[in-house]
């Protein structure tokens, strides 16, 4: 069976304050974009940069071969997921960082600040965005494309999506 990891970080979210919107938006999204073949595994962990960087790698462990990083890509002093994935991954792939602040709307003019970023660990992708339910929808939509190529270059499963040539999105 194919997994796919969801990890929500935010401090607040872990304490139980609120409840976690920005994991079941990527989830939801990616059950929209993928065939049911696969499992999910949810974590929800504070701004730690030691917890986020054991999750990521327990998470791997577990043989999944993607894990969206929600939440903690701001330039905020608690705001550590681009550090904590930079220091599990094997290799950094820029583009996807790249092109996921290009592709956000004009509406938004202070996306700039935002520090998604992807790398591989393994024959795991791992991609760290915002934690904003909307921008998880647009920073994906942006990548998407790449995301199952991606996961098969790195040795990792292929993942089966609804209409690759008119995703509806």
């Amino acid at each position: 069976m194919i997994k796919l990891g969801v990890l929500t970080v935010s401090d607040r979210a872990s304490a139980g304050e609120y409840a976690d919107r920005s994991g079941p938006a990527a989830a939801d999204y990616l059950r929209s974009r993928l065939v049911d073949d696969w499992t999910l595994l949810q974590q929800i962990v504070p701004d730690e940069r030691s917890v986020i960087e054991s999750t990521i790698r327990e998470l791997v462990a577990e043989e999944c071969c993607l894990i969206v990083a929600t939440g903690g890509t701001g330039p905020a002093p608690r705001d550590v997921t681009p550090e904590a994935v930079e220091s599990v991954c094997d290799r950094l792939i820029p583009g996807f960082g790249e092109r996921m602040r290009s592709a956000a709307p004009p509406s938004v003019p202070t996306a700039f600040l935002s520090r998604q970023l992807a790398g591989s660990l393994g024959s795991c992708l791992v991609v760290a965005i915002p934690g904003n339910p909307r921008a998880i929808a647009e920073c994906l939509d942006a990548v998407f494309a790449g995301i199952p190529h991606c996961i098969e270059l790195l040795g990792g499963p292929r993942l089966v999506v609804h209409d690759p040539v008119d995703p509806g999105h």
